[in-house]
């Protein structure tokens, strides 16, 4: 039998959670740097597979099955597509750079009015996460997904809940108030979607007899399981709904923004650059490729939804004084993006989503983490607290805008090209749904130029006057996600080459072709 690598490269860090959880409460450097190591080991353990991975080859590969529950027909199966394998190096190699970021942020306090933060406890949860996620991206049972879609948030819950931002405006104990409202909220909205997914997941596996994502989507092309109108269009929704939530798509999105701004900054990256991120999957994965009927019956409604979430964000970012707030805001418009790709039903609409996804990941990484470390120096989240902090840490000021001009998509960073294939793709098939969402691109200038503005440039203000520059661990976090946002930005070939063919896959799957050009370049050439 050959080596389970996919296995191998889910289990490396719960093992790892595992470790460093149980190193000795005096020894917190250590457990620091086990958490670091093993999330680089597995950062080598996903290149592998990016490297394994042949994108010409079969739909799924380096697979793994293997029965689990017998009597419920569950198995534990495991394979990875274009999709799934781009995402999974996503998330390994945000990890380590997560790590780096937070390593102070769970030493225990110096004030006797604060709690004890037990440091090895975060770093085990940072691993129990990135455990979790890997792991679903590979899993192609869906009850095996769905067991790992629900647990996740327990880890995160605690994340939230139990180490929360420092830098906070009010006493200890309204900030620890503020914090437990963040972490429950998050909680509950994404267990009533898991819920409601359960339901779906049941219904799935009584019409289907299987939970086997590749033998039902088989029996379905083969025409042996003919799913009636009606109760497909139930069970996407049960799916989309959970999906939803999690991306987080406008109405469902109000839990983020209070999740991201009471967490630690690199708790913050691992909530909108690595968790949210199995909502979009998901809805490629599983939404299209099992419900493709339904999936072209909801996509009217799901491109308004995905157009609302793009400009009310980005509206919203407009006018926040939190920093962390704006950020969040301006996710929750990136990934109207990402699921207005996905439903334009276009290869380059697709192609751009899952692109967006990778590079929303590094450039959000970037912004908000530079911002923690501006917040730590501060000690406030609060935008008008700031000025003139280039003039005293310019390196810090030039990162933070790279990560912002990468946040608007600037030509020449990563984001942009997977920005423009959404709106080519969409305006392809629904020109009006394309013109209404470059919207967001202005308002994506506004908000980030003016924060930048308003936190870097004009006066020194007396309480920034001493802040530090960027040091050596931090340039460390920051140097290579901004080294990536260069290189994909002129150089996305590949991630697109990995990416593309299991988008024809996808599409496949709904029976959509690209619409043809209204004008055929010969004609044109004619027309001279």
């Amino acid at each position: 039998m050959s080596f389970p690598l996919l296995t191998a490269t889910a289990a490396l860090p719960a093992v790892g959670a595992i470790a460093t959880a149980a190193v000795p409460a005096a020894r917190r450097t250590a457990a620091k740097w086990l958490a670091l190591l093993v999330s680089l080991a597995t950062l080598v353990l996903a290149a592998i597979v990016l490297v394994r991975f042949e994108p010409g080859g079969d739909r799924y590969q380096l697979t793994e099955s293997h029965a689990w529950i017998k009597d419920f027909g569950v198995r534990y199966e495991l394979g990875v597509d274009g999709i799934g394998v781009a995402l999974l190096a996503l998330t390994a190699l945000l990890i380590p750079f997560v790590i780096l970021a937070g390593w102070h942020d769970a030493d225990p306090l110096e004030t006797k009015s604060s709690r004890w933060r037990p440091t090895q406890g975060f770093f085990a949860l940072i691993l129990a996460v990135e455990a979790m996620v890997i792991l679903s991206f590979e899993a192609t049972d869906v009850f095996l997904f769905y067991i790992l879609f629900e647990a996740m948030l327990i880890p995160m819950y605690f994340l939230i809940g139990g180490f929360g931002d420092r830098a906070h405006s009010g006493s200890d104990e309204n900030a620890a108030t503020q914090r437990s409202y963040a972490a429950v909220k998050f909680l509950l909205y994404n267990l009533v979607g898991g819920l409601i997914m359960l339901a779906a997941v049941i219904g799935l596996y009584v019409v289907a007899g299987s939970f086997s994502l590749t033998e039902i989507a088989d029996a379905r092309t083969s025409g042996q399981l003919d799913m009636a109108t009606s109760t497909e269009r139930l069970l996407f929704l049960g799916f989309f709904f959970a999906f939803a939530i999690k991306a987080p798509l406008w109405p469902l999105h109000t839990w983020l923004p209070n999740a991201m701004g009471e967490a630690t900054a690199p708790v913050a990256v691992l909530i909108t650059a690595v968790v949210d991120k199995v909502g979009t999957f998901a809805m490629l994965r599983f939404c299209l490729q099992l419900f493709p009927e339904a999936s072209k019956w909801a996509t009217p409604v799901i491109l308004v939804l995905a157009l609302i979430s793009i400009v009310y964000g980005a509206l919203l970012a407009v006018g926040q004084r939190d920093i962390k707030r704006l950020v969040a805001y301006a996710s929750i418009s990136h990934f109207g993006f990402i699921i207005l790709g996905i439903f334009a039903m276009t290869s380059q609409g697709q192609s751009g989503a899952t692109l967006y996804m990778v590079n929303h990941g590094i450039s959000t990484a970037a912004l908000m983490l530079v911002a923690g470390f501006l917040i730590s120096r501060r000690g406030s989240r609060l935008i008008a607290d700031y000025g003139g902090v280039q003039k005293v840490a310019p390196v810090l000021a030039g990162t933070f805008l790279i990560g912002g001009l990468a946040t608007l998509s600037l030509p020449g960073l990563a984001p942009f090209v997977s920005e423009f294939l959404v709106l080519v793709g969409t305006y392809s098939r629904y020109p009006v749904a394309g013109i209404i969402a470059t919207f967001g691109i202005v308002l994506a200038a506004l908000y980030t130029l003016v924060l930048y503005q308003r936190t870097m440039t004009g006066p020194v203000k007396a309480e920034v006057s001493k802040l530090p520059d960027l040091r050596a661990r931090e340039l460390a976090v920051v140097a290579p996600l901004i080294a990536l946002l260069l290189f994909l930005g002129v150089f996305p070939k590949p991630l697109t080459d990995i990416i593309n063919p299991a988008v024809e896959q996808t599409m496949s799957d709904v029976q959509q072709k690209d619409p043809q050009p209204t004008v055929p370049i010969q004609n044109a050439e004619a027309a001279k």
